[in-house]
Parts: C-alpha cells; structure tokens; sequence
C-alpha cells in the first residue's frame, strides 16, 4: 500500500498534466460530435431519401467497426494526405465515432416530440427552421440529456484509446510508467483512479444540467 501511495505521489505532476490532455481530447471531441451528430439526425429524419441513405450508411458503418480500428484507419488515412497532429487526428477520430451515436440521441428526441407541435407552429406562419429552432429543439435537447450524458461518459473512457497513437494522455503515461517499472497492475489502477475521478465530476456536472433544466420547464 505504501509503495502504491508512493508512485501516486511521485508520478502526480505527470499524470496531471495527462489529466489535462484527456480533458482537452474530450471536450473537443464531444462538442465536434454534437454537431456532427445534429446534422446526421436531421438528415435521418429528411424527406429526402438519399439524406437518409447517406446518414443510415455512416451510423452503420461506425457502429459496426471497432473504435480502434477507425482511430487507425483515420490517423493513417487522413494524415497521409493532411498534416494533422496526433491529438486534432485523435479528436476527428473520436468525434465521428461518437457522432454516430449522437445522432441517434438527437433523431430519437426530435422524434419524441408530439407532431401536432410542429403543425401548430406551421399554421402560426412560422417556417419549419424556425419552429424546428425554436419548439422542437428546445424540448428534444431537454429529453436528450440523460443518454447524451452516457454518451459523453463513454467518450472520456474512449479517450483512452487515442493512447496508441501516440497521445500523452492518461493511459499512455500509465502505459509508460508500467514499462519503465514492470508494476503494470499498480499504474493501471492510478490510471483507473484518475479516469474515475473524471467521471465521477463529469456525472455531477450532468446531473446538475439536468436538474436545472428540469426546474426551468416547470
């Protein structure tokens, strides 16, 4: 117990700034993900068949390949014709994989609100942008939080994978550390600690949208 408080301690200032980078990772990647995730929903749900075609091809494809595999597949492919450094590749990678998912968040939330909303709207004058913008979308991003907030649990633990890329972020100093000092089960577990504490505060902030959100609908 001593020595694994030790290497806690003596590896602190790096796995902090490690800490940092995952953040960074995250939120970028989450905020890109929400916005691709939008535009696919709404091309899900478009009247135009070839939109659908277009968005049912890309979250079939995402959601049927390894997360892994489309980091490498992206890291490789796109910075063999772009310039892109490990964390932008890590941050488009992460991105359109969760974007697919997003999307599905948002086509479901838009879907749950009642039809006759957008009518009325309609019959009102308003355009369909600006009942989308101003009825539907409000009330659907309210229904959405709970599984946008798995969602973005999930992407932070994906985050992780950005490692074998080469990004110095949590686990790839884990990783590092484990191979300088062969105690891998001691610094996956500082590894662990540090990701549970990151979801444990990302939870609470989730949880407190949700509340406040709930307050304002009333």
């Amino acid at each position: 117990m001593n020595r694994f408080v030790e290497s806690f301690v003596g590896t602190f200032s790096g796995f902090a700034k490690a800490t940092w980078v995952t953040l960074e990772i995250t939120v970028a990647s989450l905020l890109l993900a929400s916005l691709i995730g939008l535009v696919f929903a709404f091309m899900k749900i478009s009247d135009r068949g070839w939109l659908r075609l277009i968005a049912n091809g890309y979250i079939g494809l995402i959601r049927g390949t390894p997360l892994i595999v489309q980091i490498m597949w992206l890291y490789f492919g796109i910075t063999h014709f772009i310039v892109l450094s490990k964390f932008w590749a890590g941050v488009l990678a992460l991105a359109i994989h969760s974007g697919a998912y997003i999307a599905e968040i948002f086509r479901g939330a838009i879907q749950s609100i009642d039809k006759g909303q957008m009518e009325a709207a309609r019959s009102l004058g308003m355009s369909y942008g600006l009942a989308m913008r101003r009825i539907i979308l409000p009330q659907a991003f309210k229904r959405a939080i709970p599984p946008l907030g798995n969602q973005f649990i999930i992407g932070l633990k994906d985050s992780s994978l950005v490692a074998f890329i080469g990004v110095s972020e949590i686990f790839s100093v884990s990783m590092s550390e484990a191979a300088a000092t062969f105690r891998q089960l001691e610094f996956y577990s500082i590894a662990g600690l540090y990701y549970l504490a990151l979801i444990v505060v990302f939870s609470l902030v989730l949880h407190r949208l949700e509340k406040r959100l709930d307050k304002g609908s009333r």
